[in-house]
C-alpha cells in the first residue's frame, strides 16, 4: 500500500511535509516525496489531508473499566487490600469493551491499561493495541509498569492507612519486602535449594532492576514531591501521572529527568487535590524541558476525545508539535514501544491516522485509521 501525496507529521523534521508513505507487511518501508506504486499495489490518496501516527494514551481505563456496563463491567479496582503488587491488568482486559471503537474511529490506536487509583500498589498496567478480540493477541507490552497511588484516593478508599504517612510506608514496605524476596532467592538459587516464588514480589523485581518504571498517582504537589522521594529512595524509574500540581514544584521537578502523564483536564475539578487543573499546565511543563504525556484517564473522560485534549493544551500555549508528541512520539517512548509507534518512520509499525485537516482543527475528522497497516474495525474511508 502506499498513501500518496498527504501532510505528513515528521516530527524530526520539524512537522508536517507533502511525503508519501508505502507499508509491508505492517510496517512502514519508506517515507519519501514521491513512491511510485508497484503495479497492482493498492493506493490511497491523501491529498489536501493530514497523516499522522496513531494517538497513544499512556493511561487508561479502557477494557477493565467498561463503557456502559456498570458494576458488572467494572474491573478498575479490587477493593480486597490496599497493597496488590500481585495484580495484572491483562487479566481483566475486555477488548469488546464498547468504548474500542468509539478510540479507533478518533484516531487512536494503543493505550497504558492501568489499574485504578484506590490501592497504594494496584498491580501491573498493560500496554495493547486497540486491534484485536483477544487481550493476548493485542498485548504490546506485559508487566510494563506497576502503578501505585498518592492522596486522597488510597486515603479515602476504606484500607489500609487513612493518612499520607501511613500510605507512604506501605508503599515502602511493599519495596523492602521485595528486596527481601530478591535477596533470598539469589540464596536459595545459588545453594541450589527450592524457592517458591510470589508472583506479587516477582512483579516487583522488574520495577528494583530498572527494566519498568513506576506508575505513581499523583496530584498535589506534596504527593508528587512524596513519589519523587520515594523514587530517589529506591533508584526507582518513575512516570508521575497526573501531576496536576507539578507547575507549583517546577523547579524542584527539573533537576530530574521524570516524564509526567497530564490530565484529565476538561472535567471539572472534582475533588481538592485538582483545585490548580488547567490546560497550561501542558505547556508550561513542555517549554521546561518535561517529556509530555496527555491523557484521557478514560473512563474519568472519554479517550475518544483525546486529539480534543491536547488541542486545548496547544490553545492554553503548548506548541502545536509538542501537542502532538504528546499524544503520539512522547507516550510510546514513555511506555517502552517507541521502537515500533508514536513516529512515521521506516521500520515503524504502520499504525496511521489520516485527518480531513489540521489535527486538532475542530471542524477535523479521522478519516482512516491503520493499525499494522490494515485498516481497523471502526474506521471507515469517508
Amino acid at each position: 500500500m502506499v498513501i500518496k501525496n498527504g501532510q505528513v507529521l515528521l516530527f524530526e523534521e520539524g512537522g508536517f511535509l507533502n511525503r508519501d508513505i508505502r507499508i509491508r507487511d505492517g510496517k512502514i518501508t519508506e517515507v519519501a516525496e514521491q513512491i511510485i506504486p508497484d503495479e497492482g499495489e493498492e493506493m490511497v490518496e491523501a491529498s489536501g489531508k493530514y497523516v499522522t501516527p496513531g494517538l497513544i494514551d499512556a493511561h487508561s481505563h479502557i477494557c477493565i473499566s467498561e463503557e456502559g456496563m456498570g458494576a458488572v463491567g467494572d474491573d478498575c479496582n479490587d477493593y480486597s487490600d490496599a497493597v496488590m503488587p500481585y495484580l495484572d491488568t491483562l487479566d481483566a482486559i475486555n477488548p469488546f469493551d464498547l468504548a474500542v471503537k468509539s478510540a479507533v474511529k478518533a484516531g487512536v490506536t494503543s493505550v497504558c491499561v492501568c489499574p485504578g487509583s484506590d490501592s497504594v500498589v494496584g498491580g501491573m498496567c498493560s500496554v495493547i493495541s486497540l486491534s484485536g478480540t483477544v487481550a493476548d493477541q493485542m498485548l504490546l507490552m506485559g508487566k510494563a509498569a506497576v502503578k501505585c497511588s498518592f492522596g486522597e484516593n488510597p486515603k479515602n478508599a476504606g484500607y489500609g492507612f487513612k493518612s499520607r504517612m501511613g500510605n507512604a510506608w506501605l508503599l515502602r514496605k511493599c519495596i523492602e519486602d521485595a528486596l527481601e524476596y530478591r535477596r533470598r532467592k539469589e540464596e536459595s538459587l545459588k545453594a541450589g535449594s527450592h524457592f517458591r516464588t510470589d508472583i506479587g514480589m516477582e512483579h516487583m523485581l522488574p520495577l528494583l532492576e530498572r527494566k519498568i518504571p513506576l506508575h505513581a498517582h499523583a496530584h498535589r504537589a506534596d504527593d508528587i514531591c512524596t513519589a519523587v522521594r520515594i523514587a530517589r529512595e529506591y533508584n526507582l524509574k518513575l512516570v508521575i501521572v497526573h501531576c496536576t500540581d507539578g507547575v507549583s514544584v517546577l523547579d524542584y521537578l527539573k533537576q530530574f529527568d521524570y516524564p509526567v502523564i497530564l490530565g484529565p483536564t476538561i472535567n471539572p475539578r472534582s475533588k481538592l487535590e485538582c483545585m490548580a487543573k488547567g490546560f497550561e499546565t501542558a505547556g508550561i511543563m513542555s517549554r521546561a524541558g518535561f517529556k509530555v504525556c496527555i491523557t484521557a484517564d478514560h473512563d474519568v473522560t472519554p479517550v475518544y476525545y483525546l486529539p480534543v485534549y491536547a488541542a486545548q493544551a496547544v490553545r492554553a500555549g503548548m506548541d502545536e508539535t509538542e501537542g502532538l508528541k504528546a499524544i503520539t512520539k512522547n507516550p510510546a517512548e514513555v511506555l517502552g514501544i517507541g521502537e515500533r509507534k508514536g513516529e512515521i518512520k521506516p521500520g515503524k509499525d504502520a499504525d496511521l491516522v489520516i485527518w480531513s485537516g489540521r489535527p486538532f482543527a475542530f471542524e477535523t475528522k479521522a478519516e482512516s485509521v491503520f493499525i499494522m497497516g490494515k485498516r481497523a474495525a471502526g474506521s471507515e474511508e469517508r
